[in-house]
C-alpha cells in the first residue's frame, strides 16, 4: 500500500492524525454545537434578545463588517478576508471580558439581480434569496461566530419598512441653520402660520397660499425633496445612468449607446445642509487619515464670496474663492444648463460681435441651442478634461463687473458645470489656466491683477499660461471707492469682501463641492417610496400604519428602450406598468381619495445607511430601535464623543459615498431624537485585497489559472506561452479560488490561518495556494503536541514546565495578546508558531498548563481545532467565553542578554550577562574574558566605554 499510496499508508499508521477529513469532521461538529447552544448570542439589556445579566454587565464591543452583496457567483477566497479578521478580533474580545455583538446581514437590493431577472425572467427575490442561502453555507463553513438571531436582508419587508420610515422622517424634517440641527417640518409650518418666520418669495401670508404653493415653499426646506435634476439619460437602454456608467466618449458602458443630459423629476436628500458637521465631526473619528482626506475633498469646503454681476435689471451670481481678482474678470461663463441662459439670449447678435464668438450661427438662439445639444452628449468627466480644447459660444448679452462698471460678455461653455457653485463663473484669464485657454481661443482680453513673482512681467500678451499664486501683491485693482493695489491676497480678499457687502453687491460666504444626494432610480428592484401624489401633483407621505409599502409584482423587469438617438424621450419605470398598484384610493386622514404612487425606487445605498441600528434590535416591530438598547451598544462614551460602532471593517472603495450617506442619516436621526449616536462608525479599518495572478494568451484573453504550467520561469496553457500579471481575483479573470476548495483540501481553520498570516491586514497580498500547506502543518504539529496520532489519547502531563518553556510561553502570551488587540494577526500567528515549534523541538510530553494556554491563544484564530483540543483536555465548557491567558511579568524579563565587546570597533567577544548588571561589573567581566585578553595581547588600555548591558568598547593605549 505504501508504494501506491503513501498518504493512505500514513493514515493507517497514524489513524488519529490531523487530516483534512478529520478537520472536516471536527469543524462540522463544532459548528452544529455553536448553533445549538447559541454560543455567539450577544444579550441586549432588555427586549426579546435580553440574556445573561453577567454578560450584559461587561464592557460592550460592537464589531461590524461592511454589508456583503449576495452574488450568484458565490465567494472566492478574497471575499472573506475581512470577515475572518473581524471574527478573530471578536473572539479575542469575548475572551478578554466583553459582551460582543458580531453578526452579518445582506445588502440585497440592487442592479445585478434585476439584470439577471431581465435576462432570465427569474424574479429578483428568487435569485437573491438563493444567493443568500449559498453565501450563508459558505460563511458557516468558515466558522464565523455571528449572532444569527440578528441577521437579515435589506429585501425583507420587515426591514425596509424602517428604511421607508426613515425616509419619511427626513421628508418631514428641515434644517434650522440657527439651531444647526434638523427639526420636524410641523414646527416650520407653525412658524409660518404664526408669522414668526416670513414666507420667502411670497408677498402673501401663509394662510393665503394655496395647497400647491405651500407644498412648493416646504419643498425648499425639506431634507428630502423632489426637483428637476440633470441626469444621464440613455434612450438605448431606457434608463438613467450614474456618472460611473458613462464613458469618456459620452456613451453607455453597457451597449455603447449615446447618453444625453436631461432633466427629470427626481428625489434628492439635502445632505449639503450637514456639510459643516460632516467635516467637523471627522476629527473625533478613529478613521484612516486617507479616508478622512477623501471625505474632506469630496465635501470640498471653500471660503470666498458670492458676487452679483448686474445684467438687464437682474443679477448673475457667481461664487469665487478669489474675490481679490475681481478687477481682472473680463468675461463670464454660464453652464449650458443654467436656468438664466435663455433669458439672456437676445434675438440678434449685438453690433460688433466677434465672429469667433458666434460659432458660425446666424442668431444667438441658434448658437446656444446647438451648443447645448453638443454639451448634453458629453459626460461631466469629459467636460472637465483639462487637456481638451476649450469650446463655447457667446449668449449675446453683457453683464457689468460690479467693481469697475465694465461690460463683460457672457458665454456658455461646457467646462462650467451646474453641479459646482452657482453654475456661473467670473473668468479671470490672467490667473486661471482654463480661463486663460478660453480667452486665447475666443480673443478675449486678459488683465493682470496679481503681480507675477517669476519674472514674466505684467503684460499677459507675452505669457504662455496664467500666473497662479496665493502669495503675491495685487496690482491694477482700483476703482469705485475701493483699491486693492499693493495688498497681499489675504488682506485684499478681506477688503473687497467688506466692500461688496457694504455696497450690496455680494457677500462673504462658504461654498461646498458636495451636492445634494440624488435619491431616485428608475428601476424595479429597490425600496418603493412611501409617497403618493394627489390630483394636483402634491406629494403626500404615507402614514406609518401603511408601512411597509411592498414591491408589487410586474410582468416585465426590463426598462422600455427607445431610439438611441432620440434625446427627447422619457424613461418608463417598471413599477409604472402595474396600474392597479400605481393608481390607488387611500384615506390619509381626510377621507378616501384617489392617488398615484411614486414609481421610482430608492437607490441601493438606502438599506446600508442604517443597518447597524437594525442589528441592535432586529425584531422590534414598534420602533426603529429601542432607545435603551441603542444607548447600550452605540451611545457616546469616553473616547467616543459621537458614539457609534466600535469597529467597522471593509474596503477603502467605500470611502466616500456609503460612509458619507450613512453619516448623514445618523445625524438626522440624532437631531430628531431617535438615536443617541451622531455618528454610525467610530473606528474604521480598511482591509487590503487578496490578489491573484491573471494569465492571458496572445489575444489578451484570460485563461484558467489552475491549468497554467510553469516552465523555467515561463507560463504555458495548452501548449501556448501566456503572460502573467498580478491583479484582482474574480470569475471573469478565471483565477478565482473558492473557500470551498481550500476547506475541502485542508479545512477551514487552515484557510483562516493562511489568510491572517499572509501579511498585515491593511495591505494587499497575492494568493498562493501552494503556501496554504504551511498553516496546515502548523495545526498538525499543534495536534501532535496534545494528541497521540496512533492511539488518539491525550499526551499532556501534569508536571510543571521547565524555566525555558515558561519564558517561551509567557512571551508568546504577551505578544499574541498585544497583536490580537491591535489586529496584527500575521505576527500573532508567527508567535504561536514559534511557541509550538519550541514545544515540538523540546521532545517529550507537553505540560498541561502550557498546552491549555496554547489552545486558548489559538482559539480566536482557529476556533474549531481549539474547541476540539479543549474538550479532549477534559473541559466541558467552550473556549469561546474562556479568559484569554495573561502573561506573568516575571517571565518576560530575559534571563540573560548578549553583550558585544569591541576593540577598535571590531567585535572580539560576546558575553551572556544579566540584564541588570552594573557598568562596573560589566567592565570587569569583559576585561577578564579570555578572548578579550588574547585580542589585547598585553597592550595597555586608554579608555573603556560601557553601555550596560549590551555593549563594551575598548580603546587600547
Amino acid at each position: 500500500m505504501s508504494e501506491t499510496n503513501p498518504a493512505a499508508a500514513a493514515e493507517v499508521a497514524a489513524p488519529h492524525r490531523y487530516t483534512a477529513a478529520l478537520a472536516a469532521d471536527i469543524e462540522a461538529r463544532w459548528q452544529d454545537f455553536w448553533d445549538a447552544e447559541g454560543t455567539y448570542a450577544a444579550p441586549n439589556p432588555k427586549g426579546d434578545l435580553a440574556g445573561d445579566p453577567e454578560l450584559v454587565a461587561r464592557p460592550k464591543k460592537f464589531i461590524m463588517d461592511m454589508f456583503p452583496y449576495p452574488s450568484g457567483a458565490g465567494l472566492h477566497v478574497g471575499h472573506p478576508l475581512g470577515y475572518i479578521a473581524t471574527d478573530v478580533f471578536a473572539r479575542f474580545q469575548r475572551m478578554t471580558g466583553h459582551n460582543v455583538l458580531h453578526t452579518l446581514g445582506f445588502d440585497a437590493f440592487g442592479l445585478p439581480a434585476e439584470q439577471y431577472a431581465v435576462q432570465t425572467g427569474t424574479h429578483p427575490r428568487v435569485s437573491t434569496e438563493a444567493n443568500i442561502k449559498n453565501m450563508q453555507i459558505q460563511l458557516r463553513r468558515l466558522g464565523l461566530g455571528h449572532d444569527k438571531r440578528r441577521s437579515f436582508a435589506t429585501i425583507d419587508p420587515d426591514y425596509y419598512k424602517w428604511t421607508q420610515w426613515i425616509f419619511l422622517q427626513i421628508f418631514n424634517s428641515w434644517y434650522d441653520d440657527e439651531a444647526q440641527k434638523a427639526r420636524p417640518i410641523s414646527e416650520l409650518v407653525a412658524e409660518f402660520e404664526s408669522g414668526e418666520r416670513p414666507v420667502l418669495g411670497h408677498m402673501r401670508a401663509w394662510s393665503e397660499l394655496s395647497a400647491a404653493e405651500r407644498a412648493d415653499v416646504l419643498g425648499e426646506y425639506r431634507l428630502a425633496y423632489a426637483s428637476d435634476a440633470p441626469v444621464n439619460w440613455c434612450p438605448g437602454l431606457g434608463t438613467v445612468l450614474a456618472n460611473e456608467e458613462v464613458t469618456a466618449d459620452g456613451r453607455s458602458e453597457r451597449g455603447n449607446f449615446p447618453v444625453f443630459k436631461a432633466k427629470l423629476r427626481q428625489w434628492n436628500m439635502r445632505i449639503t445642509a450637514y456639510a459643516d458637521r460632516l467635516l467637523d465631526d471627522l476629527d473625533a473619528l478613529d478613521w484612516p487619515e486617507a479616508i478622512k482626506l477623501q471625505q474632506r475633498n469630496w465635501i470640498g469646503r471653500s471660503e470666498g464670496a458670492r458676487v452679483d454681476f448686474p445684467i438687464d435689471g437682474e443679477n448673475i451670481t457667481v461664487f469665487t474663492t478669489r474675490p481679490d481678482t475681481l478687477f481682472g474678470a473680463t468675461y463670464m461663463v454660464l453652464a449650458p444648463e443654467h436656468p438664466l441662459v435663455e433669458k439672456f439670449t437676445p434675438d440678434a447678435w449685438p453690433e460688433g460681435t466677434h465672429e469667433v464668438w458666434t460659432g458660425g450661427h446666424a442668431t444667438p438662439a441658434e448658437a446656444v441651442a446647438a451648443y447645448r445639444a453638443q454639451a448634453a452628449s458629453k459626460s461631466d468627466v469629459e467636460r472637465q478634461a483639462e487637456a481638451k480644447d476649450k469650446t463655447g459660444v457667446f449668449t449675446g448679452s453683457y453683464a457689468t463687473n460690479p467693481v469697475n462698471g465694465e461690460k463683460v460678455p457672457v458665454f456658455i461653455a461646457d467646462y462650467v458645470l451646474m453641479g459646482y457653485g452657482t453654475g456661473a463663473i467670473m473668468a479671470v484669464p490672467a490667473h486661471d489656466s482654463r480661463d486663460f485657454a478660453f480667452a486665447r481661443a475666443f480673443e478675449l482680453p486678459v488683465v493682470c491683477v496679481v503681480e507675477p513673482t517669476d519674472g514674466r512681467g505684467t503684460d499677459p500678451a507675452t505669457w504662455d499660461d496664467a500666473f497662479v499664486s496665493y502669495d503675491a501683491k495685487i496690482v491694477n485693482s482700483s476703482g469705485e471707492g475701493v483699491s486693492l493695489d499693493g495688498l497681499g491676497v489675504v488682506e485684499a480678499k478681506a477688503r473687497i469682501t467688506e466692500w461688496l457687502e457694504r455696497e450690496g453687491r455680494g457677500e462673504g460666504t462658504v461654498n461646498f463641492r458636495l451636492r445634494d444626494w440624488l435619491f431616485s432610480r428608475q428601476r424595479y428592484w429597490g425600496e418603493p417610496f412611501p409617497i403618493v401624489y394627489d390630483e394636483d401633483g402634491i406629494a403626500h407621505p404615507l402614514p406609518e400604519s401603511m408601512l411597509p409599502l411592498e414591491l408589487p409584482e410586474v410582468e416585465d423587469y426590463s426598462p422600455r428602450t427607445f431610439d438611441p438617438d432620440d434625446a427627447d424621450t422619457q424613461p418608463e419605470t417598471p413599477l409604472s406598468r402595474n396600474e392597479d398598484w400605481v393608481n390607488v384610493t387611500l384615506d390619509l386622514g381626510d377621507g378616501p381619495k384617489r392617488y398615484r404612487r411614486e414609481t421610482n425606487t430608492m437607490p441601493n445605498w438606502a438599506g446600508s445607511c442604517w443597518y447597524e441600528l437594525r442589528y441592535l434590535d432586529p425584531h422590534n416591530s414598534e420602533k426603529l430601535v429601542d432607545p435603551e438598547i441603542e444607548q447600550y451598544w452605540m451611545g457616546p462614551r469616553e473616547g467616543m464623543p459621537h458614539g457609534g460602532v466600535d469597529l467597522y471593517v471593509g474596503g477603502a472603495e467605500h470611502a466616500v459615498l456609503h460612509l458619507l450617506y450613512a453619516r448623514f442619516w445618523s445625524k438626522v436621526l440624532y437631531d430628531l431624537g431617535h438615536v443617541s449616536s451622531a455618528e454610525p462608525f467610530h473606528k474604521l479599518f480598511n482591509q487590503g485585497m487578496i490578489q491573484a495572478y491573471v494569465y492571458r494568451d496572445s489575444r489578451g484573453i484570460a485563461v484558467p489559472a489552475a491549468e497554467v504550467e510553469e516552465r523555467d520561469g515561463t507560463y504555458w496553457y495548452q501548449g501556448e506561452q501566456v503572460t502573467r500579471l498580478l491583479g484582482k481575483m474574480g470569475k471573469s479573470l478565471k483565477n478565482a479560488v473558492t473557500p470551498d476548495e481550500i476547506c475541502a483540501e485542508y479545512g477551514a481553520d487552515t484557510l483562516r490561518l493562511y489568510e491572517m498570516a499572509m501579511g498585515p491586514l491593511d495591505v494587499s497580498r497575492p494568493w498562493d495556494t501552494r503556501a496554504v500547506v504551511g498553516q496546515f502543518r502548523l495545526l498538525q504539529r499543534l495536534w501532535r503536541n496534545v494528541v497521540d496520532e496512533t492511539t488518539g489519547e491525550v499526551t499532556v502531563v501534569d508536571a510543571e514546565p521547565d524555566e525555558e518553556t515558561l519564558r517561551a510561553l509567557h512571551k508568546a502570551i504577551d505578544g499574541v495578546r498585544g497583536d490580537l488587540e491591535n489586529m496584527r494577526f500575521n505576527t500573532a500567528i508567527a508567535k504561536v508558531t514559534e511557541l509550538n515549534n519550541h514545544l515540538t523541538k523540546s521532545g517529550g510530553a507537553v505540560s498541561r498548563s502550557v498546552a491549555e494556554a496554547l489552545v486558548l491563544m489559538v482559539a480566536p484564530l482557529a476556533p474549531h481545532i481549539a474547541e476540539e483540543l479543549w474538550r479532549r483536555l477534559g473541559h466541558e465548557d467552550s473556549v469561546v467565553h474562556r479568559d484569554f491567558p495573561v502573561a506573568d511579568p516575571a517571565y518576560l524579563v530575559d534571563e540573560t542578554v548578549t553583550c558585544v565587546v569591541q576593540i577598535k570597533g571590531k567585535v572580539k567577544a560576546r558575553l551572556e550577562v544579566s540584564p541588570s548588571i552594573s557598568e562596573d561589573d560589566l567592565e570587569k567581566t569583559a576585561l577578564a574574558d579570555e578572548k578579550v585578553v588574547a585580542a589585547l595581547g598585553g597592550a595597555g588600555i586608554r579608555k573603556v566605554i560601557v553601555r550596560a548591558p549590551k555593549l563594551v568598547n575598548i580603546v587600547p593605549a
